[in-house]
């Protein structure tokens, strides 16, 4: 029974973490400055959409979303819809790809530097922000992405585990 509040119990605590994580950011190395974003929340919906529901997955990123832009960025819509079409995209890809972890973690990978990609346009074009797509891909969408990938290095095995357990727990209270 404990495992069917541990998933959305920890979706919230990565929302509320990621603010924190954010606030190691910038960092400065050798007179470059380096933007690192954390997307735990949304690799974990992506992990969600590939190994448990994609049809859960996407109610989860549409709350998430909403929760996201009123409290984040007070855009409301941008990640209400973003986040719930990647864990539909994610949910779909897998029906073709195997479920390996690797691939599942290069995947959700993928999907964070599109939604990474669709936010840093998105701001460009409503003039939030000039900083030309060079600088973009250098000083933030790289960064992003190795900080990410360790996070999921780290956690995507218990991201995996997790949602294993609340499949077989579902499958015993169906049988």
């Amino acid at each position: 029974m404990m495992v069917r509040f541990l998933i959305p119990s920890v979706a919230v605590l990565l929302f509320l973490l990621e603010p924190e994580f954010a606030m190691l950011s910038p960092i400065e190395l050798s007179g470059h400055i380096y933007y690192l974003v954390p997307r735990f929340l949304i690799l974990y919906l992506i992990f969600i959409s590939i190994y448990y529901s994609r049809q859960r997955a996407v109610m989860y990123g549409l709350f998430f979303g909403v929760l996201y832009d009123v409290f984040y960025i007070d855009i409301i819509g941008l990640y209400s819809v973003l986040y719930p079409l990647i864990c539909f995209l994610a949910g779909s890809i897998v029906k073709v790809i195997h479920q390996h972890l690797v691939v599942t973690t290069s995947i959700s990978l993928i999907l964070v530097a599109i939604l990474e990609f669709v936010l840093y346009q998105f701001f460009y074009l409503i003039g939030f922000t000039s900083i030309p797509l060079v600088d973009f891909l250098q000083s933030r969408l790289l960064p992003t992405m190795i900080a990410n990938m360790l996070f999921l290095m780290i956690l995507g095995w218990a991201f995996k585990y997790l949602i294993n357990a609340r499949v077989l727990q579902r499958a015993r209270e169906v049988s």
